[in-house]
Formats: structure tokens, sequence, C-alpha cells
């Protein structure tokens, strides 16, 4: 899967997670910061993020996740 498939595909999740328009979703875009995500939410997104990629993606992983762009980077270096 490209860098592009896997953004598009985290761009929709936070697009119906966080209803956000997909042209503002951008690599940068941080969680925390830009989505005023707390932790139930991430948590609920990373659950989700292993759902659509098939992938376990340990706590420890999942909190030095802060960008989109971390996120695409993450998924890319741990498909399968």
């Amino acid at each position: 899967m490209t860098e592009k498939e896997i953004f598009d595909k985290i761009a929709k999740i936070i697009h119906d997670r966080f209803e956000l328009e997909l042209d503002k979703i951008t690599p940068s875009l941080t969680f925390a910061s830009d989505l005023d995500a707390d932790s139930i939410d991430i948590v609920e997104f990373v659950l989700e993020l292993e759902e659509t990629f098939d992938a376990e993606i340990p706590d420890e992983d999942a909190e030095k996740l802060v960008t989109v762009g971390d996120v695409v980077s993450y998924i890319k270096e741990h498909q399968a």
C-alpha cells in the first residue's frame, strides 16, 4: 500500500470520527491540538486503525503518534 493510499484511509477515518472536512486533513494535523481529541478519542481512533489496516499498534507506539503524518509513517513501516 502506498503512502497516499494509507493517508486516504486515515483521512476517511478522521473525517468520519472527528467530522473534519477531508481538505482540512494534512500530514501535520495533530490529534490533541488540532482535533481536540482526548485520550478516549485517541484509543478509539487507534482501535479503528488496527481494524482498518489489520495491524496491532502497541500502546507505547500509539503514544508516539502525534500527527497524521506519524500515523502514515508508522503504518507504512509496519504493514505486512
